[in-house]
């Protein structure tokens, strides 16, 4: 197992429908959030990422890229790990992703605090990022653009792309150096999506 492309953006950057732009332009399958639902043993393998324990192999068995989190937390490490992969950083209005967080994978002011695995993967890949302060709009704000220059700091400019999924196709097969595709980029996961996917916006669950 190789990953070619590790995406570095945060959720609620339009990281499903990279995902699938990745999978039409011949990149898949992707990992994203919804591969960890499918999988009963997943949490329990991110989890031991988070405790410093990862098995990138078992992981990523199958995958030739991922997006969003649990892996996105990881992308500096992943990065390291596969040297050849590209870094697609995603991202878009800081304001706007703030309210499609608390509409949809934010909505609790502090995540449940049982030995779950789900829960566990939760609180220590991603709510920790955020100090376990996911409801403050500044702080979380600035946990969001700090990752992002962080992201271009680290990671050389030859081998990042920054990205808006409204951009479209040709900067994403630009860097791909693959042909742009027929058809509109793929665009999927609004808010409103997120909810009828997960059950409306009590839901926890990441995507």
């Amino acid at each position: 197992m190789t990953l070619q492309v590790i995406g570095a953006g945060f959720g609620r950057t339009g990281t499903l429908s990279l995902k699938m732009a990745l999978e039409q332009l011949g990149f898949g399958p992707c990992y994203h959030m919804i591969e960890v639902f499918k999988n009963p043993l997943a949490s329990q393998w991110w989890v031991d990422a988070a405790d410093g324990n990862p098995d990138w192999d078992k992981i990523f068995e199958g995958y030739n890229a991922c997006v969003d989190w649990p892996a996105a937390t990881f992308y500096a490490t992943l990065a390291d790990a596969f040297p050849e992969a590209k870094v697609i950083l995603t991202e878009r209005d800081p304001e706007a992703w703030f309210r499609s967080t608390q509409a949809t994978i934010f909505p609790l002011a502090t995540p449940p605090d049982t030995d779950a695995p789900f829960d566990q993967l939760f609180r220590k890949i991603i709510a920790r990022l955020f100090d376990y302060r996911m409801r403050d709009h500044d702080h979380v704000i600035d946990v969001f653009n700090r990752h992002n220059a962080e992201v271009r700091r680290r990671i050389a400019p030859n081998r990042l792309l920054v990205y808006e999924v409204e951009q479209g196709w040709e900067p994403l097969c630009r860097f791909l150096d693959v042909a742009v595709p027929n058809g509109a980029m793929p665009k999927t996961n609004t808010s409103e999506e997120f909810g009828q996917r997960f059950g409306g916006p009590s839901a926890k669950k990441p995507g």
